[in-house]
Protein backbone atom coordinates (compact mmCIF):
# COMPACT_ATOMS: atom_id res chain seq x y z
CA UNK A 1 0.00 0.00 0.00
CA UNK A 2 1.47 3.51 -1.02
CA UNK A 3 1.57 5.92 1.65
CA UNK A 4 -0.73 9.50 1.22
CA UNK A 5 0.73 11.91 -0.21
CA UNK A 6 1.67 15.37 2.04
CA UNK A 7 2.10 18.77 0.95
CA UNK A 8 4.44 20.94 2.70
CA UNK A 9 3.40 24.69 2.12
CA UNK A 10 6.50 27.33 2.42
CA UNK A 11 6.12 31.11 2.42
CA UNK A 12 9.31 33.55 2.15
CA UNK A 13 9.54 37.03 3.45
CA UNK A 14 10.72 39.49 0.17
CA UNK A 15 14.40 38.92 1.50
CA UNK A 16 13.88 35.25 1.34
CA UNK A 17 13.74 34.18 4.17
CA UNK A 18 11.54 31.52 5.38
CA UNK A 19 8.50 32.81 7.49
CA UNK A 20 6.13 30.34 7.41
CA UNK A 21 6.19 26.57 6.75
CA UNK A 22 4.10 23.50 7.21
CA UNK A 23 4.85 20.16 9.11
CA UNK A 24 6.93 21.99 10.87
CA UNK A 25 8.76 20.24 14.07
CA UNK A 26 8.32 22.65 17.38
CA UNK A 27 12.01 22.39 18.24
CA UNK A 28 12.99 23.81 14.35
CA UNK A 29 12.96 27.47 13.04
CA UNK A 30 10.65 27.42 10.24
CA UNK A 31 14.44 28.55 8.16
CA UNK A 32 15.95 25.25 9.84
CA UNK A 33 13.14 22.94 8.28
CA UNK A 34 13.35 24.50 5.30
CA UNK A 35 17.24 23.56 5.32
CA UNK A 36 16.48 19.92 6.69
CA UNK A 37 13.85 19.63 3.50
CA UNK A 38 16.12 20.82 1.39
CA UNK A 39 18.74 18.97 2.30
CA UNK A 40 17.14 15.65 2.12
CA UNK A 41 14.13 16.05 -0.16
CA UNK A 42 15.61 19.34 -2.56
CA UNK A 43 14.63 17.56 -5.33
CA UNK A 44 10.77 17.36 -4.48
CA UNK A 45 10.31 21.12 -3.89
CA UNK A 46 8.15 23.11 -6.56
CA UNK A 47 8.84 27.47 -6.48
CA UNK A 48 5.37 28.87 -6.91
CA UNK A 49 4.39 32.77 -7.65
CA UNK A 50 4.21 35.03 -4.68
CA UNK A 51 7.29 33.88 -2.46
CA UNK A 52 5.61 30.52 -1.97
CA UNK A 53 6.46 26.80 -2.34
CA UNK A 54 5.60 23.27 -1.71
CA UNK A 55 7.47 20.38 -0.94
CA UNK A 56 5.62 17.22 -2.29
CA UNK A 57 6.38 13.78 -0.03
CA UNK A 58 4.82 11.01 0.92
CA UNK A 59 3.73 10.79 4.93
CA UNK A 60 6.38 8.17 5.60
CA UNK A 61 9.14 10.16 4.58
CA UNK A 62 7.07 13.36 6.54
CA UNK A 63 7.79 11.27 9.57
CA UNK A 64 11.00 10.04 9.50
CA UNK A 65 12.60 13.10 8.85
CA UNK A 66 10.55 14.49 11.74
CA UNK A 67 11.84 11.60 13.96
CA UNK A 68 15.49 12.72 12.41
CA UNK A 69 15.45 16.18 12.93
CA UNK A 70 17.32 18.13 15.66
CA UNK A 71 15.59 18.49 19.44
CA UNK A 72 16.81 21.78 19.24
CA UNK A 73 17.05 24.60 16.91
CA UNK A 74 20.41 24.97 15.05
CA UNK A 75 21.83 28.03 15.77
Amino acid sequence: MESASVMIHVRFAPNGTVIEISERPPALSPQDWFNCLSDKAGMEYQALSGGRGVFRLTRNMVDALKAGSPHRRMA
